[in-house]
């Protein structure tokens, strides 16, 4: 029993960690993620590196993360809503930190140089515990994403939004209170993740995105003209 819950939570954690983004844009234009914009290899910065269709396909790789999960503790067992609340929280960790991307330093250290920022791998894991929590999350990040204008809030708002649903269901008595802690665990690490952006949102500095990034474009290009 315990062999095969250190199993589930490290098989969790490596897949996780699979840089796809990286792959993906390596395939589609030979450049490496990690040297783009922010460095991270999630769905965001795939799109920066190579267009729509790349940062697509790796966010919705990254939302499978987090749904092989349940497979996995289906499939491996023991069933028990403690290791399916574990597992995807593992996933989040490999998303962030990926010992794929290890690294040595010039000064001879080993450092992680990549990972993502764990959204969409969040976004995968609530739906491993609670499938409709995709037909609540997508709709408010859309919006968020679309009319705020940050892909850091957007982050930010699927951890969020996938804590409310669960304290929600868990006072109503129809979730495991539980998975308030994979949603809290997963706020904290999204947190952690983006620390830089949200310095630079405080410096008024961060990278818009969306329609206010449109608007704010052609407000610039009519000024221009």
């Amino acid at each position: 029993m315990v062999g095969s819950i250190i199993a589930v939570l490290l098989l969790s954690y490596f897949i996780g960690g699979l840089p796809f983004g990286w792959l993906v844009v390596k395939i589609a234009n030979g450049r490496d993620i990690r040297s783009v914009a922010s460095g991270r290899t999630g769905g965001t910065n795939a799109l920066r590196a190579a267009g729509f269709l790349a940062g697509l396909l790796t966010a919705g790789i990254d939302v499978l993360k987090g749904v092989s999960t349940a497979w996995l503790v289906s499939w491996l067992g023991p069933e028990s809503v403690w290791l399916r609340m574990a597992a995807p929280l593992a996933a989040i960790v490999g998303q962030l930190f990926p010992i794929y991307m290890l690294e040595r330093r010039a000064d001879g250290r080993l450092h992680i140089r990549g990972g993502g920022a764990g959204g969409a791998t969040t976004l995968g894991g609530a739906i491993a515990l609670w499938n409709p929590s995709a037909w609540i999350i997508l709709p408010v990040a859309a919006l968020v994403y679309v009319f705020v204008g940050y892909a850091s809030l957007t982050t930010i708002s699927i951890a969020v939004i996938a804590l409310g649903i669960f304290v929600v269901r868990a006072v109503a008595g129809v979730g495991p209170w539980q998975y308030i802690l994979f949603a809290m665990g997963a706020v904290i690490l999204v947190f952690y993740a983006l620390k830089p952006n949200l310095q630079r949102l405080r410096a008024g500095t961060e990278r818009r995105v969306g329609l206010r990034a449109y608007l704010h474009e052609r407000r610039t290009e009519n000024t221009k003209n």
